[in-house]
C-alpha cells in the first residue's frame, strides 16, 4: 500500500485530515498503520498536531480502536517523523468517572471510568502523556454548540424538537434528566486547542476545557425547548444511557486551563444552545457520523 501524500499547506499555514471524503488528507488513525503514515507526516514536518479523532459510541471494539490504538499509532508515527512537533490531544472528562456532588474535579484527582468509552479515552491519554513527546491532553467536559452529533444529549433533542414542531400536543420522551453536566461550547474548546498548540515552553500533561460549573441537564433540554420555540410536553422515563453511566455529577476544575494558556470559555450556554438550533435549521435532524466518530 503507498503512502497517503499529505497536500500543500493553506494559507494559514495548516492541514486538515480525518476519515471525511472532504478532508485534504484522508486518514483512519483506527486502522492506519504506522510505517504508511511516517513518510505523510515526515513531509507535512507539522509543528503541531491537534488529534480531534474519537469515538463516542459503539461497541467496546470500535471505541478501543479509535480512542485507545488511534493515539498510540499517532504517537508512534510522530515519534519517528516529527518528533518536536507539539501534539495536542482531546480526551474527555469520562476519564474522572463519578463525581462528588459540588467538587470540581483538578487534573491531579483520581480517574475511575464506568463504561467503555471512558475507558478506552483514559487509556488514549495515558498513551499520549506517555509518550515522551511534547504534548498535552486537554480533558473536554460535555461539548455543546453548532455540529453536535445526533448521537449526543443536545443533538439528538435537537432533532427531536424539529421533527415535533410547533404542536402544542407534542411530547418528546427522553430519559433520566437529572444529572448534572459541565458544558463547553465547541468554539471554545477549539480556542483551547489553537491556544495549546501555539503556547510557548512545555505545557502540563493534562488541561481541563469545560465550562468550569455544574449545570442540571434539565437546564439544557429547557434551554433548547425555549430557543426551538417548543410549545408541547417532555416526559422523563428515567432511562439514563450508557455512556452516562452513573455519573450523576460532572465539573471540571479548569484554573491550570487558565494559567497555561490564558483560556477562559467565552460563551454561555444560551450561546451554545442557539447556535446548535441554528445548524439545525432545514435539515430536521442533525447528520450522525459513522460509527458514532468523530473526524
Amino acid at each position: 500500500m503507498r503512502a497517503p501524500q499529505p497536500p500543500p499547506p493553506r494559507a494559514g499555514g495548516g492541514v486538515g485530515g480525518g476519515r471525511s471524503p472532504a478532508a485534504e488528507f484522508g486518514i483512519d488513525l483506527a486502522t492506519a498503520r504506522r510505517e504508511l503514515l511516517v513518510p505523510a507526516l515526515a513531509a507535512a514536518a507539522p509543528d503541531a498536531v491537534v488529534n480531534c479523532a474519537g469515538a463516542t459510541g459503539g461497541d467496546a471494539v470500535t471505541l478501543s480502536e479509535v480512542n485507545s490504538r488511534g493515539p498510540a499509532v499517532l504517537c508512534a508515527a510522530l515519534r519517528e517523523a516529527a518528533p518536536t512537533a507539539r501534539l495536542v490531544h482531546l480526551g474527555s472528562a469520562a476519564e474522572y468517572g463519578p463525581g462528588v456532588r459540588d467538587t470540581a474535579v483538578t487534573e491531579s484527582s483520581a480517574t475511575c471510568p464506568l463504561t467503555p468509552y471512558g475507558a478506552t479515552k483514559l487509556a488514549g491519554t495515558v498513551t499520549v502523556t506517555t509518550s515522551g513527546l511534547d504534548a498535552v491532553v486537554l480533558r473536554v467536559g460535555n461539548p455543546v454548540g453548532p455540529g453536535a452529533p445526533s448521537t449526543g444529549l443536545p443533538g439528538r433533542i435537537a432533532g427531536l424538537l424539529r421533527t415535533a414542531g410547533p404542536d402544542p400536543d407534542a411530547v418528546v420522551r427522553l430519559g433520566d434528566l437529572s444529572a448534572y453536566r459541565d458544558f463547553v461550547d465547541v468554539r471554545d474548546v477549539a480556542r483551547a486547542a489553537a491556544a495549546a498548540a501555539t503556547a510557548p515552553g512545555p505545557l502540563p500533561r493534562v488541561l481541563n476545557i469545560g465550562g468550569g460549573k455544574a449545570v442540571p441537564v434539565r437546564e439544557l433540554v429547557g434551554g433548547l425547548a425555549r430557543v426551538a420555540g417548543f410549545r408541547g410536553r417532555i416526559e422523563e422515563n428515567g432511562g439514563g444511557s450508557a455512556r452516562s453511566g452513573e455519573v450523576s455529577w460532572q465539573c471540571s476544575d479548569i484554573t491550570a486551563a487558565e494559567e497555561a494558556l490564558g483560556w477562559r470559555p467565552a460563551l454561555t450556554l444560551d450561546d451554545s444552545l442557539a447556535a446548535l438550533w441554528r445548524a439545525t435549521a432545514g435539515a430536521g435532524s442533525l447528520p450522525r457520523a459513522e460509527g458514532d466518530r468523530t473526524p
